[in-house]
């Protein structure tokens, strides 16, 4: 084949629509808004499961029972902590990083002091994987406190996933109801198809490096505000607006420039995302519960703008226009919102790495060459 000979090949910008491998984890309806994880659907998770439970199902493919369960979130509480050595290196990096860019380094740091990290088998692998979701949540408080000159707050071994992280991040133990809406909130992040953080942990996983490498790479891709940076910044454009009243002159305004509105729209979804369906429930309550409506009341007013504009172009909330919301009421700092998106999604990372590598084999995609040929080589003394 020469080089510019490229029968039978296609091209796919973003590689939309391209078939990357075959997975029974999760999977998208988008003319529906429905997502199901192994068949499950979403909703009924969010409304009866925990993130522990949900974790299981994923990493294992059933529903635990009780005995199973207890034992993984057993072995999840005892792989909270660090290693002494990466929590003085946090005391030390600056303060002005951006957390993702923390979280990155830090997973690399972990993988130096792994117990398994010279072991490459399937059941090294796991255990790896359920260390690393474990101190996603350590990771992500102790460098809040570390950034502030704070003391860190050890892991509470008496309180579930998501509990604990509120827990380290602020000092206090979370009512009920707020853990529980984390806990969702965990929930919804934690799996969605073929996405771009996913593939990337896949591609790295795939050329057999190890599971921390591959964590890396998709806290690296989720970074992007493409990707997990957009619950960050619907805050940003609500403080932008200011109020209500001043909702509906900024989405005409935005949409007639042809800015994008942050928070809406999907790649796949052309309906309402359900993710965002259920966190809208819990913006709403937790702004009751604390008196404020400002947040909410702007963002619903946006959302009717919007799908009264553009809604017949399948252009509907997407997961990060309310999870913003949420995470603000249960007192996460802002830039913390995408390492919170990253503390659901690991689970998804391993989850289909761990699947890939079943049958692996390593992707090699292909490019369309479309530049010069027979180009004369001019040595340096002569240019």
């Amino acid at each position: 084949m020469g080089f510019l000979t490229n029968e039978g090949q296609t091209y796919s910008r973003g590689l939309e629509g391209v078939v990357a491998a075959i997975s029974a984890v999760s999977a998208i309806d988008g003319q529906e808004g429905r997502l199901i994880y192994r068949g499950v659907d979403i909703e009924a998770l969010a409304e009866y499961s925990t993130f522990e439970e949900t974790a299981y199902f994923l990493l294992f493919g059933s529903l635990p029972n009780k005995s199973e369960l207890e034992q993984f979130s057993a072995e999840l509480r005892d792989a909270r902590e660090i290693h002494p050595r990466v929590k003085e290196h946090l005391k030390v990096l600056p303060s002005d990083p951006h957390p993702m860019d923390v979280l990155k380094l830090v997973v690399s740091h972990l993988a130096l002091y792994d117990p398994d990290k010279q072991r490459m088998d399937r059941e090294a692998k796991i255990r790896k994987s359920i260390r690393t979701i474990a101190q996603f949540p350590t990771i992500i408080a102790h460098y809040n406190h570390a950034r502030h000159g704070e003391e860190f707050i050890p892991p509470n071994p008496e309180l579930s996933h998501a509990a604990n992280f509120l827990y380290m991040l602020t000092g206090n133990v979370p009512d009920e109801e707020n853990a529980r809406i984390f806990d969702i909130a965990l929930i919804l992040h934690m799996d969605h198809g073929m996405n771009a953080s996913t593939f990337a942990t896949m591609v790295t996983a795939s050329t057999l490096s190890d599971i921390h490498s591959a964590i890396v790479s998709g806290i690296g891709t989720l970074k992007g505000p493409l990707h997990g940076g957009a619950n960050e910044r619907v805050l940003k454009m609500l403080d932008e607006i200011g109020s209500v009243e001043k909702a509906e002159e900024f989405v005409l305004k935005s949409l007639q420039e042809r800015k994008k509105i942050m928070g809406f729209g999907h790649r796949v979804y052309k309906s309402y995302d359900p993710r965002a369906r259920i966190l809208k429930q819990y913006a709403e309550r937790l702004s009751e519960k604390y008196g404020d409506t400002k947040w909410i009341e702007m963002g619903k007013k946006i959302e009717e703008v919007m799908i009264r504009e553009v809604g017949r172009k399948g252009i509907f909330p997407n997961v990060d226009f309310y999870s913003g919301i949420v995470y603000h009421f249960l007192g996460i700092p802002r830039d913390l919102f995408t390492p919170i998106f990253a503390m659901g999604r690991v689970v998804g990372w391993v989850t289909h790495v761990l699947e890939y590598l079943q049958a692996n084999r390593i992707f090699r995609p292909r490019a369309i060459y479309n530049g010069p040929l027979d180009v004369e080589y001019i040595p340096i003394e002569k240019r």
